[in-house]
Formats: C-alpha cells, sequence, structure tokens
C-alpha cells in the first residue's frame, strides 16, 4: 500500500522522555517526500503560520516577562502567508546569493582553522575537548553576521539566546522553565532591538538597513531578525556537531581520516543532512478543507513534516504503519531545507560551512577518540543534535 496522508491521520508525535508532564502532541505526521514535497508546494492550502508559534502555549508570567518589553514576532518571512511574502524574501534574499556564498569560502576556511587550531591547543593542554564549543559554535555565528552586513559582537550571550529561544519554541518547558527562556527572549529582544536602530542609521549595506529601505517596520525587522540570527547560525552548529558526533563514533559512511579530505567531508555531511540533520521536521496548519494524497485533510489541522531522519517522527510512524510501509519509506535528501517558496535561503551556506568546518577538524585533530559515547542530546520538536562531542588526544 502506498503511505499517503491516511495512514499518518492517526499518528501523535511523542515528546522526548524528558517532557514533565508525559502529554502527547498532536499532529498530522507526513513523511512520505511525495506528501511532504506536496504540501510544502501549496501554501494556499497548508498555510504557513504555525511555523514559529510555541510549541508549548506559554503560561502567564512567561508572557508577562515578554511583554514588559514590547516583545512581538508578527508574520514577516518564514510563517508569512501573506502577499508580502515575496518581496521580503527577496531583500533577504540577496544576501545569500551563490556568488556571494562562495566568495565567503574563504573567511570561513579562515575561521575553521583557527577554531581546529585552538581545539588542538586544548587538547595538548588539557588532554580533551569539546568540539561543539571548539570548533562548532562561534564559526557559524560569525559568518552569519558578517554575511548580513552586521557588527560581530556577544557571540556567547547570541549562542545562549538561540538555544533558549529554540527551547521555548520547540520544546516542553515546565512553567517554572518559561520563565527562564522567557526572559532570555527578552533579553534576546530587546538586544535585537537596538542592533536594528544602529544598523539602520549606520554607513554601507546590511540586512536591516535593506529591509527598511523595503518598508518593514521596526517591529518587523525585529521579528525576522529574531528567527533569522537564531536559524543563520545555531542550526549550522547543530549539523556540525552531529556530523562530528557521528562521524567520531563510526556511525558515519566515511571514517574520520578520509573526512579530512573535501570529498569525505562534503560526503558525510550530506550524508547527516539526509539521515539526522538539525531540522529534521517543520510544521504547517491547513487554510481550509482540502486533500493530501487521496485524503480530506480538515481545516485547522496541525501538520508535522518529516525533512529527514527524526526519533518524534519515527516513533509516530511505527504506531501508524505496519514494518512492511516503512521499509519503503524515507526522507528525501531534497527536503532537508524545504521545498518551494519556504524553502531555506541558508541551505548552500549551510552545507559550505558544515563541509569546512568537520574538513578543518579532521585534518587538524588526527587519530582523536570520543571521550563519552552517551552524551545529552537537543531533543526538540524541529531541532536536534548532541549538546556536547567531548573528545581526548590519541594518548588519552
Amino acid at each position: 500500500m502506498t503511505p499517503t496522508a491516511t495512514t499518518a491521520a492517526t499518528a501523535m508525535a511523542e515528546p522526548p522522555a524528558h517532557a514533565p508532564d508525559g502529554s502527547r502532541c498532536p499532529y498530522l505526521v507526513v513523511r512520505d517526500p511525495d506528501a511532504v514535497r506536496d504540501v510544502l508546494h501549496r501554501p494556499a492550502d497548508f498555510s504557513p503560520a504555525n511555523a514559529l508559534v510555541a510549541v508549548t502555549a506559554l503560561e502567564g508570567p512567561a508572557l508577562r516577562a515578554l511583554q514588559r518589553v514590547g516583545f512581538a514576532l508578527p508574520p514577516v518571512l518564514a510563517s508569512n502567508d501573506t502577499g508580502t511574502h515575496g518581496g521580503i524574501r527577496r531583500v533577504v534574499a540577496g544576501f545569500f546569493t551563490p556568488a556571494t556564498v562562495a566568495a565567503m569560502e574563504p573567511r570561513i576556511r579562515e575561521l575553521a582553522r583557527e577554531a581546529a587550531a585552538k581545539a588542538a591547543e586544548q587538547l595538548a593542554r588539557n588532554g580533551h575537548a569539546d568540539l561543539v564549543q571548539a570548533v562548532a559554535a562561534v564559526p557559524p555565528a560569525v559568518v552569519m553576521l558578517e554575511l548580513l552586513g552586521l557588527p560581530v559582537r556577544d557571540l556567547a550571550d547570541l549562542k545562549r539566546w538561540g538555544l533558549e529561544s529554540m527551547e521555548l519554541f520547540w520544546g516542553w518547558p515546565s512553567p517554572e522553565r518559561q520563565l527562564q527562556l522567557a526572559s532570555s527572549a527578552a533579553e534576546f529582544y530587546v538586544w535585537l532591538r537596538r542592533l536594528v536602530a544602529e544598523s539602520v542609521a549606520a554607513p554601507g549595506r546590511n540586512l536591516f538597513k535593506s529591509l527598511a529601505g523595503h518598508g518593514l517596520s521596526r517591529t518587523e525587522m525585529c521579528s525576522l531578525g529574531y528567527f533569522l540570527l537564531i536559524a543563520g547560525q545555531e542550526t549550522t552548529t547543530q549539523l556540525i556537531s552531529t556530523t562530528l558526533f557521528r562521524l567520531l563514533e563510526g556511525a558515519a559512511p566515511v571514517c574520520w581520516k578520509d573526512a579530512a579530505s573535501e570529498a569525505g567531508a562534503k560526503s558525510v555531511v550530506w550524508h547527516v543532512l539526509a539521515s539526522e540533520s538539525s531540522v529534521p521536521t517543520w510544521r504547517r496548519v491547513t487554510d481550509h478543507e482540502t486533500i493530501l494524497s487521496g485524503a480530506r485533510i480538515p481545516a485547522g489541522t496541525e501538520i508535522l513534516l518529516e525533512l529527514s531522519g527524526n526519533r518524534i517522527t519515527a516513533a509516530a510512524d511505527q504506531a501508524s504503519t505496519s514494518p512492511h510501509e516503512q521499509a519503503g519509506r524515507g526522507p528525501s535528501t531534497g527536503l532537508v531545507f524545504g521545498s518551494g517558496i519556504h524553502r531555506c535561503l541558508g541551505a548552500k551556506l549551510a552545507e559550505l560551512e558544515a563541509a569546512i568546518i568537520v574538513q578543518e577538524t579532521a585534518a587538524a585533530l588526527p587519530g582523536i577518540q570520543l571521550r563519552d559515547h552517551e552524551s545529552e542530546w537537543i531533543r526538540l520538536l524541529s531541532f536536534q543534535a548532541p549538546r556536547t562531542v567531548s573528545v581526548v588526544s590519541p594518548a588519552g
């Protein structure tokens, strides 16, 4: 039987085991690549309006923490289902052209080599290092800010805000944890509002100045920048982290030594993108009753699309399909960055960064081994990666 939306209509995606109340997250889970692509190419039927909505409804204290700083996220780019989307996307896309991304390669390699050299020094000094912090965390943030014409500063805060905002919007935090995360998000928003004001008045070309020229308000620019500055670098950090972990674990199609070559690094990055990318799922909601793969989908149905391998949708799928049906299925590498009018603008940049950083790390740190095979993982509805990739030197 060909998998369709019908087979997934009763599927429930299980939150991670650490969800405090054991609650279930009701989504119509769509895994078949053709059906996923169909949804993404029909934005009039399957709206992106829920793409950035908090998975866990925010409670009073968290909401008040956000309201105190005027926190507002009107739909501008990823969640925009209006006619304004195309024009805004063209402005942002102007910072991610193939020529612009290609021109960043020397800078990315420079940052990767600097980070790998520091990791080697740390290994020599301490006998161990965390490759997430040593090589995966900072270069993507620097590249993103430079690419957008923005000042490179407050990187430690930016990394913290990114992870905590991901948990706030795509996790299952308790009310107490929500308040902590909301306070972090408020801090990020205040910082971002100052950055927007500064950038609009700055000389030269930068993202916010270009958006202001397109007619966006300060609030709209903050909304766009809030998620772009997270997605534009944190998901790349997570892709690199997973790739390094799987390589060192021996679960990749090439070995650590082979990853030190350009071809080997590209191969393993694409393997992880297809099997376990940092953004394995994304959401849509039906704008009105419609048909998907022959099944009638009611208006307002929350849909979870699988873009690559993912623990959450795999569990849901096992509950709703037979082993025979599952065996013939799998994510398409052509979907890992989405498809259609909302496809990730930074896809080529993320691939380039990940391959270069993996290559330079493997070249600079021959013979290293995993120190901890049971690393804690980030497990959110739409994001996944090891929190640490702790390694030891060959003599360790």
